[in-house]
């Protein structure tokens, strides 16, 4: 059990440094962690390259275990930031398609990167100094923990209507090879949405995180590897993007079922 929780934070780690090095690779932030606003003065890039150090020191530090518990709380709050200041005001103020669901995909993602940190921070035991022996934000971000879970059952939520609203366009995304595009795109969503709600309300939470878990990551082999090796430069990488964030999700959604310690917070 401890090895698979280990594997699930790693899987996190990966997902962050992954996206990282697209943005260094490409030179501009991904929409996931920072919303189509070009920056338009010389030298704009080098933001790009030195947010995307941090993250790739945020990412290894929770691969290899150095101080993954606090890294984690502040990757948890600066995404719950970007979330809240910048991905909201985008899609309201400058986004023409906000009222279109799908619009709101890369600030969603964002919300579920925020609370996948927390919940990997919350996969730790709590340090060993008391309240007053910690640094405010830090007993801050600690306080956010409980509520990691539901920015990511929020995600699966929404991302479950999706396959409602959007159904022929996401059928497409089933492989070839599978029959009944239709039925699969049906069943994905509501199980994204039972996901969500079992998370929330915790009813058999452990089952619910578990299957939740082996979707994504079905997904992850099936569906996304394939489609990042077919066409991996798109979009400026982003079905490898998918790819990584499948990966990722997947982890988080086993450490809410299996190593989510928020009673201790």
């Amino acid at each position: 059990m401890d090895k698979l929780i280990k594997a699930a934070r790693i899987s996190y780690g990966i997902m962050i440094v992954g996206m990282a090095v697209q943005q260094i690779f490409y030179a501009t932030f991904r929409p996931v962690i920072l919303p189509p606003w070009q920056l338009s003065f010389p030298g704009s890039a080098l933001f790009v390259y030195l947010a995307s150090a941090i993250l790739i020191i945020g990412g290894a530090a929770i691969i290899f275990d150095k101080k993954a518990k606090i890294v984690s709380l502040i990757l948890g709050g600066a995404f719950l930031v970007l979330f809240v200041f910048c991905q909201i005001p985008y899609e309201i103020i400058t986004d023409p398609n906000n009222k279109n669901l799908g619009s709101w995909t890369s600030a969603f993602k964002e919300l579920a990167l925020s609370g996948g940190a927390f919940v990997v921070a919350g996969s730790f035991t709590i340090m060993d100094e008391n309240d007053g022996g910690k640094p405010v934000l830090i007993n801050l971000l600690e306080k956010i923990v409980p509520f990691g879970s539901i920015f990511f059952a929020i995600m699966l939520i929404i991302f479950g209507a999706d396959h409602f609203l959007f159904t022929k366009w996401i059928a497409m995304l089933v492989p070839n090879w599978i029959p009944g595009h239709i039925f699969w795109t049906y069943f994905a969503g509501v199980a994204l949405i039972g996901s969500g709600i079992g998370i929330i309300t915790k009813i058999q939470l452990k089952l619910v995180a578990i299957l939740c878990a082996i979707m994504i990551f079905i997904w992850f082999i099936i569906l996304h590897i394939p489609r990042g090796i077919a066409d991996p430069y798109s979009l400026q990488g982003n079905e490898i993007s998918s790819v990584l964030q499948s990966f990722g999700f997947s982890g988080v959604a086993y450490l809410i079922g299996y190593g989510y310690h928020t009673k201790k917070f």
